[in-house]
């Protein structure tokens, strides 16, 4: 055996990525940290290496000359440290073997907190110094999910400590370094006084979720969830979350597979997208459906044993899938969604009480292809326990079900529900009769919350698709009028401002009705909320209050927007004041900037006050996401400005991009304005690719498409061009459907 010695040298940057500087105040003083970012491939930034995944090595790590009142932490604990007058040379232990990418060393002031699992191992949250009361809840998550994944897994954590930090400038939500895993402070800290409801939830998911990948991948977030916080009706959440976001990419014709050809480094950023994490983990959790929670589990257990340290493929995972479950046609069942891009929607009928069934593949564009899966199905009739399961392979199937049909009297038990609570990944589209018995069962409330969010989220996309008229999707809509539950809501409201903002294009003059219809949807969730916490309330009802009422500030209920502001001015005069809990401060801030103009910008300056006086990283971000919502344009151009002002974190100018319907033309200018700033502030990768799609998706004709695709034809960069081509296509489709909407003749008519 050899040894190579190489000398090198790099640079402190600040693109939060490689090794870099993060800056924080401290008493009043600018600060520096140094942090690690080197996930997917940037180890090669700060040291020589082979810098790929599957080359693993053991790494003995050693930081020279720090100053000794700062803290040094790496992948594993301290060995040695030596003092040296006012310097300091920190000697690490020698790591497990490991890929490069999961190195990191952080230096920096910080506080901290620490607890011991069961067994011993050692669990810090740092912080800021100040803020280490913050980390709490994040302890209290850590210790519990680790516990719950050495259980689940039959295998234990298996390193002696586990450092998790909260790193000012952040450019993802977080990172799985081994031992030492890296935070954006709005993922890791939670303000008992200050932080929302979906704030508390944020940091929990995303906890559980960097500490799964100690061991295994995505899904295992919801499980530890689901086990430390049942009410919070994880699984429910998991479809409006990951489900319905890997099936609204998916089904573009820019999608890509799950498992796809990397060729170079650069292309790694691109394929870190709603694909690999959201469709990723949508499709293990159908696998666990499929062959069921225990043998699923001893799968995994027996995975993870046999390929401990190593490398793995797709291919390891299907084998021991196939032998623990005794299903040799795991692999080909699983290869048609992992190794073709897309996915079905089950067309179905029913004719003389038999099912048909045809499968093709969904695609927003309207050109459903020859592609096939093999799908696990499931459906019942009438209740829950009359569930049938099956595999369907070919491209059309019939099945017999008038043994079930045989009893149903009561009209309220004469409905189908095909993919009963949303397992499969997959869309149904039912015919006319099916439909209208659906219908009624939403309205009678006689399918569980999952079933009800899954048949509007595929109402909605065969609408968008054009396969269903926004006139029959908006009546359809009616049957959620008493709807309380926290994930329909918010699957509602999500579609209902996707709907406002394709009227605005298609049928201008119907747009009050649009809104008076959709206020009229809210307000029964509204009055049920009210404004102020109550007693004993769900954690879901409290995030639903919030989401309810920014949502009739967006649709300019008056009322709404009055209360909202007389409550904002009683938080600026005390900022502990009852009156604005924090689950209703983005509402009540969404509401002032709708009140803003370019003559009258009390609002805007009050709101800006709040955000230069405030440390706490959730509000600043609560703020930012709502000063572009303001109806007037140049308002908007100015609050785009902010976002890019040395006052907002880089990561986190992105919030402020939430641009109102009215202010989408001003937004693309100010984009096309300040293109060659924000490519030169964010280089290349993920936070360049955010600033384009949430602008240019955005709007709905041939001609808008042309000129975006003309200023982008020569500056393009290679981690952008899925995004921009996703980007143009949504473009394309949102001018179909609004020529679509301009031809439903029922419409007028259905919205008064």
């Amino acid at each position: 055996m050899g040894v190579l010695t190489i000398g090198f040298e790099g640079v402190l940057n600040d693109k939060m990525k490689g090794f870099y500087i993060s800056t924080y105040d401290h008493n009043g003083e600018k600060k520096n940290m140094a942090v690690t970012q080197f996930e997917p491939a940037y180890a090669r930034q700060c040291f020589p290496c082979w810098d790929e995944p599957s080359f693993k090595a053991k790494f003995n790590i050693t930081l020279l000359d720090v100053p000794s009142e700062l803290v040094t932490l790496s992948n594993m604990p301290v060995d040695v440290e030596e003092l040296n007058g006012n310097l300091k040379t920190v000697y690490y232990q020698e790591s497990p073997v490991m890929s490069t990418y999961l190195v990191a060393v952080v230096i920096g002031l910080f506080d901290y907190i620490e607890d011991h699992t069961p067994d011993g191992i050692k669990v810090r949250v740092y912080s800021q110094v100040g803020k280490a009361n913050q980390g709490k809840f994040a302890l209290h998550v850590a210790l519990q999910t680790l516990g719950f994944y050495k259980a689940y897994f039959q295998m234990p954590y298996s390193l002696p400590k586990l450092d998790m930090v909260a790193i000012p400038d952040f450019a993802s939500g977080a990172m799985e370094n081994y031992g030492l895993v890296t935070y954006r402070e709005t993922d890791l800290l939670f303000d008992d006084h200050h932080s929302a409801a979906a704030n508390k939830q944020r940091v929990a998911t995303v906890v559980a979720h960097e500490l799964a990948h100690q061991w295994f991948g995505n899904l295992m977030s919801y499980m530890a969830k689901d086990k430390l916080f049942p009410e919070w009706k994880i699984w429910t959440q998991f479809f409006d979350h990951e489900s319905s976001e890997g099936l609204r990419l998916d089904g573009l014709a820019e999608s890509h597979p799950i498992e796809v050809e990397v060729n170079h480094a650069s292309e790694i950023d691109e394929i870190f997208d709603t694909i690999s994490y959201k469709k990723g983990a949508s499709i293990i959790q159908m696998l666990k459906g499929y062959v069921g929670g225990p043998h699923f589990q001893n799968s995994l257990a027996t995975y993870i044993k046999r390929h401990a340290w190593s490398n793995a493929r797709t291919n390891d995972l299907w084998a021991v899938l196939k032998e623990e479950c005794n299903e040799p046609t795991i692999d080909k069942i699983m290869n048609s969604w992992t190794k073709q891009e897309g996915y079905p929607v089950l067309s179905v009928k029913m004719k003389n009480q038999t099912l048909e069934i045809k499968q093709s593949r969904f695609l927003y564009a309207g050109s459903h292809d020859r592609c096939r899966w093999i799908i696990p199905i499931t459906y019942c009739c009438g209740d829950y326990d009359s569930l049938i399961s099956l595999l369907m392979e070919k491209k059309s199937e019939t099945y017999d079900i008038k043994d079930l049909l045989s009893n149903i009297t009561d009209p309220a038990r004469s409905w189908i529900k095909l993919n009963v609570e949303q397992i499969g990944f997959f869309r149904v589209k039912y015919d006319d009769g099916l439909a209208a018995k659906l219908r009624y069962a939403i309205e009678h409330k006689c399918l569980s919350v999952t079933d009800r969010l899954g048949i509007l989220d595929d109402s909605f996309a065969l609408c968008m698709a054009r396969e269903m008229s926004l006139s029959s999707l908006l009546t359809f809509m009616a049957a959620y009028r008493e709807e309380l539950e926290h994930t329909v809501l918010s699957n509602l409201i999500k579609i209902i401002g996707k709907i406002e903002r394709i009227v605005a294009d298609a049928r201008p003059e119907l747009m009050n009705y649009i809104k008076q219809f959709f206020i009229g949807l809210l307000l029964p969730a509204a009055a049920n909320f009210g404004w102020d916490p109550k007693q004993g309330e769900s954690h879901l009802d409290a995030m639903s209050r919030g989401d309810i009422f920014t949502a009739l500030a967006v649709l300019g209920h008056e009322e709404m927007i009055n209360e909202a502001n007389s409550r904002f001015n009683a938080f600026l005069n005390d900022r502990n004041t009852p009156l604005l809990h924090p689950d209703i401060r983005k509402a009540a801030y969404v509401a002032v900037m709708q009140k803003v103009t370019s003559s009258n910008k009390a609002g805007l300056e009050s709101l800006l006050k709040v955000y230069r006086e405030t440390d706490l990283s959730q509000e600043k971000t609560r703020i930012l996401g709502s000063l572009a919502s303001c109806p007037d344009e140049s308002v908007v151009y100015e609050a785009l400005n902010f976002a890019l002002s040395s006052e907002v974190r880089k990561q986190d100018a992105v919030f402020g991009l939430a641009v109102s319907k009215e202010g989408r033309e001003v937004a693309w200018k100010w984009l096309k304005n300040n293109w060659d700033k924000i490519r030169t502030t964010y280089g290349s990768g993920l936070l360049l690719t955010r600033f384009v799609g949430p602008i240019v998706s955005s709007f709905a004709s041939s001609d808008k498409m042309k000129e975006i695709g003309k200023f982008f034809g020569n500056r393009t960069q290679a981690s952008m061009v899925r995004t921009l081509k996703q980007s143009m296509e949504q473009i394309y489709i949102n001018s179909k459907w609004v020529q679509t909407i301009r031809n439903d003749k029922d419409l007028a008519k259905a919205v008064k």
